[in-house]
């Protein structure tokens, strides 16, 4: 019997750079697979996961030590984001 090995879409890694449309806030930070760490502003520890929806999607979700979170999509575009309030965030990685 034969078996073909199965292409598992790998999520980025890299520098993660996320913008508030609605304000000034942003969050920078690195991440490795599926795990992600970034900083706001006023310094403060996000942490958050990268899981593979399809081929070209990927699902993030951001949560920091106060409960507050940020969850969304991201493709081949870029990253968008919504968080709890509504509020959009949009960002990339390189």
């Amino acid at each position: 019997m034969l078996y073909s090995k199965k292409r598992r879409a790998k999520t980025p890694g890299g520098f993660y750079q996320l913008e508030s449309m609605a304000s000034p806030h942003h969050l920078t930070g690195f991440g490795d697979g599926e795990f992600v760490r970034l900083r706001d502003e006023n310094g403060e520890l996000w942490h958050g996961s990268a899981e593979v929806q399809s081929e070209d999607m990927i699902r993030y979700q951001f949560r920091n030590a106060k409960g507050k979170s940020i969850s969304g999509l991201a493709d081949s575009n870029g990253i968008l984001l919504r968080d709890e309030r509504g509020n959009t965030w949009r960002g990339f990685v390189l």
